[in-house]
């Protein structure tokens, strides 16, 4: 049976992504680069939460898994390893490879208890970041990261920071869509019924611990971009409320199809810097946005929109 390693949900989404290297032609806005940087960062995120809810599993570990890849190229830039290449196998690999026994340890949970443990994980990073200063620099966090270098050139400008976090924002979005499609109907058997898809022979542990390792390195890109953009690497900037954005983020997005945290993330960080400009009124019209959102489409904005689509055609 052949099956497509991309449908055109993950092509739509990669050309959206895309776009963002053709800003730097139309603006050279700070503030404008900024708000995309948080974009990229909260699509990579929100795809790692994503992978999970394929398979009905709300994680909250996200964060933890972010600050794992984030300060381990903190870490490796203090002794100048910089390459682009290396940096992003390094921030991928790292958390993946600590997802393997956690994965062993937390996927025996279903419901309520997993969302628990995962959020715990999230608190047990922050007090090991904190307890670890030689290695983390504690709560001062580590500063002054060198910039990552591509082919021998510093990617050390605004736009090039911008075009860089695009293209990471990319690379998660082709393994998250790589993996998603090709498992596809082993992740849709698992989320409509884990014990039925178990009796009936799929070996339900092998695929919920290859998407929760894969979901543990695109949180590490995520990480990675993070430090990148700030050239720093803090505590508070993987703090574990942060998980509660990024499964927002998913969920007004849309859970049927990978646009679904593209969209999301646009709309919820386009809404966050806006709605910032309001001051003592900037939550309450956040949380609004939210509801109506949730309320009146249930599919998410990309759900919304295919069945708009469906309706026209």
């Amino acid at each position: 049976m052949r099956i497509k390693l991309l449908g055109w949900t993950e092509v739509a989404a990669l050309l959206l992504l895309a776009c963002g290297f053709v800003v730097p032609v139309f603006t050279r806005s700070v503030l404008v680069y900024s708000v995309l940087n948080q974009a990229f960062v909260g699509v990579i995120a929100a795809e790692s939460v994503w992978i999970m809810l394929r398979m009905n599993l709300l994680s909250f570990a996200t964060p933890a898994f972010m600050a794992i890849g984030g300060y381990t190229v903190a870490i490796a830039g203090q002794y100048n390893i910089t390459d682009a290449f290396l940096m992003t196998a390094a921030a991928f690999l790292v958390p993946a490879l600590v997802a393997v026994p956690l994965g062993a340890l937390v996927l025996r949970l279903r419901g309520t208890y997993f969302v628990l443990v995962t959020f715990v994980l999230s608190q047990i990073m922050q007090l090991l970041i904190f307890e670890t200063p030689g290695l983390t620099g504690g709560s001062n966090g580590i500063s002054g990261v060198a910039a990552v270098t591509l082919f021998g050139t510093e990617m050390g400008t605004n736009r090039l920071v911008l075009e860089y976090a695009c293209g990471l924002a990319m690379v998660a979005t082709l393994i998250t869509g790589v993996l998603t499609r090709y498992f596809r109907q082993h992740f849709a058997a698992i989320e409509e019924n884990e014990i039925l898809a178990e009796s009936l022979g799929l070996v339900v542990w092998r695929y919920k611990a290859l998407g929760f390792v894969v979901a543990a390195g695109v949180a590490g890109l995520a990480g990675y971009s993070l430090v990148n953009m700030l050239l720093t690497a803090h505590p508070s900037s993987f703090d574990s409320s942060t998980a509660v954005d990024f499964i927002a983020y998913t969920i007004i997005g849309g859970r049927l199809s990978i646009l679904g945290p593209v969209l999301g993330t646009g709309a919820l960080v386009y809404a966050t810097n806006l709605f910032g400009t309001h001051g003592q009124y900037a939550q309450g019209l956040y949380g609004v946005l939210i509801l109506v959102v949730v309320l009146a489409a249930r599919g998410g904005i990309a759900g919304t929109i295919a069945a708009l689509w469906r309706r026209v055609s």
